[in-house]
């Protein structure tokens, strides 16, 4: 009997060559609709589907291959006595390989303007069944979802005139994989329509970024994946224009880096190390912003992450390329900024869109055996219900460090205090088991700097020895959410030292 194989699919890259293939080999090809016109128009013999079934393509095609005819041949147990008889019984023959890709569910509602009809009309139904009956019977039957695999299937097919059960096996778990993402997609989209913020159940996909070439540690194996469909505002989406692979620990901090420069509507320029800034600067331009996070701490900024909200100039460049760097992430580079950069091997440049309204919905984290999910900590210093709880108010210049230092301190590892005047960090006390601790750090990098400064705090003082530090160091301004139980103590302080302090009611732990 003449060896069959349906072909089906959406994305017709290098489907002509293969079909040709097979129909050299001696296979009988089956398609459908756009697949059967484009292999007919370029000299294939194609039998039609619906010459198979004896049924013809309905309700504009949604229905076409849920059929026995079809599902009784890519489910068959070739070589089993009760399978054979039955399918002589209804006339079925088998199919020995199947080539299907899915409608472009994921392609259609990344359009920012689709529809929910288009959206829906763009779920495939016929094609996940043939899919998944295929793979699950892949002991007889060779399932091709990916064109990459074309190659291999036709090498093994011209070798021994079959594929192996290893190949097979291997295709169909690409396969489950693929339609378990493909679904995922779908009922994310759905879920969205509802308004679910914590259904039942949750499926994420994602898909292969990069192979790293180690993760955390050298004897530790890591990849990286992205969310399709993911904020464009991400590492996950960034553009690469020069130098070595990303590691583990780059992508870590480079995310880290971006979340702290979103922060930002003016220039700001943002230095990471180990998932904590260590430099943050703003200013009037680009240059100016850059050369205070420099400034804000110019020993551990050596092998770091830079992160810029603005075009990176030939100034700005050079600056950057006197000091070793690991990844410097901006939305462009001028073509003079590139040509000082690039002279420097190792160096990675990365672009990202600058874009605010495209956002994730939810962060997640995954721990042993399980997820957290959570809304990003997009709360900023304009949500919040500030109230100047001493007897002085802050100055102006004051209310412009405080804000910074609100900006920075929801992005350093908890117990976390900042320490900033009104254009760059001081000092950054982080991970600390407690706050005082945190602080002191913070204000011993600040030094003389300190006096006349501000201090944030991402959670509320739990007695007063924090505030007594920030008014020994020369502190002026404090900011933290309030809600101790102790509260009056730090005012009592703080008025005592004629500290500004203001509470926002809202922590920002980060863990």
């Amino acid at each position: 009997m003449k060896k069959r194989a349906l072909l089906s699919v959406s994305d017709k890259s290098g489907l002509l060559e293969f079909a040709q293939a097979l129909e050299g080999l001696g296979f009988e090809l089956l398609s459908t609709g756009g697949t059967m016109k484009h292999l007919k128009d370029n000299g294939v013999a194609v039998t039609a589907v619906d010459e198979v079934t004896g049924f013809p393509e309905i309700m504009e095609g949604r229905v076409k291959t849920l059929n026995p005819m079809i599902h009784g041949g890519l489910l068959a147990k070739q070589d089993d006595l009760a399978h054979q008889a039955q399918m002589k019984e209804h006339g079925i023959q088998p199919i020995d390989i199947v080539c299907v890709n899915l409608y472009p569910f994921k392609e259609t509602i990344s359009k920012p303007d689709v529809s929910v009809d288009d959206a829906i009309e763009n779920i495939d139904i016929g094609g996940p069944a043939m899919l998944r009956a295929s793979a699950k019977n892949h002991a007889y039957v060779t399932v091709i979802v990916d064109a990459a695999d074309y190659e291999n299937v036709l090498s093994e097919l011209t070798a021994d005139g079959k594929t192996t059960l290893e190949t097979r096996r291997k295709l169909a778990a690409k396969v489950f994989r693929h339609t378990a993402a493909y679904d995922a997609l779908i009922a994310g989209f759905i879920t969205d329509l509802t308004g679910e913020e914590f259904p039942e159940q949750v499926t994420y996909t994602y898909e292969l970024k990069q192979q790293l070439r180690y993760g955390e540690n050298p004897h530790q194996k890591a990849a990286f994946y992205s969310r399709p469909l993911g904020s464009d505002f991400s590492i996950a989406y960034a553009n690469q224009l020069h130098g070595k692979e990303l590691s583990y620990n780059n992508i870590q901090d480079a995310n880290a880096a971006i979340q702290i420069v979103k922060e930002f509507d003016k220039a700001a320029a943002v230095a990471v190390k180990h998932m904590n800034p260590c430099g943050v600067g703003t200013g009037t331009t680009i240059f100016d912003a850059f050369t205070k996070a420099y400034e804000a701490d110019s020993m551990s900024i050596f092998g770091g992450i830079v992160a810029l909200n603005r075009e990176v100039d030939a100034a700005t460049a050079e600056k950057l390329a006197g000091i070793f760097l690991e990844i410097i992430i901006a939305p462009s580079f001028s073509d003079e900024a590139l040509e000082v950069l690039t002279r420097k091997k190792d160096i990675r440049l990365l672009t990202i869109l600058f874009d605010q309204n495209n956002k994730d919905k939810w962060n997640t984290v995954s721990v042993e055996g399980g997820l957290l999910m959570q809304e990003p900590d997009a709360y900023g210093f304009a949500d919040a219900d500030i109230r100047v709880a001493t007897d002085r108010e802050p100055t102006e210049v004051e209310w412009e460090a405080m804000k910074l230092g609100w900006a920075v301190v929801k992005h350093v590892k908890s117990n976390a205090i900042v320490v900033t005047d009104d254009h760059m960090t001081l000092g950054v006390g982080a991970g600390q088991m407690n706050r005082v601790g945190a602080a002191n750090i913070a204000l011993t990098q600040a030094g003389e700097r300190a006096k006349g400064a501000a201090l944030a705090s991402d959670a509320f003082f739990p007695m007063d020895d924090t505030v007594e530090a920030a008014a020994k160091a020369g502190i002026t301004a404090i900011i933290q959410p309030g809600g101790s139980k102790k509260d009056a103590d730090s005012i009592k302080k703080a008025n005592e030292y004629g500290i500004a302090m203001v509470f926002t009611g809202v922590r920002h732990f980060k863990h």
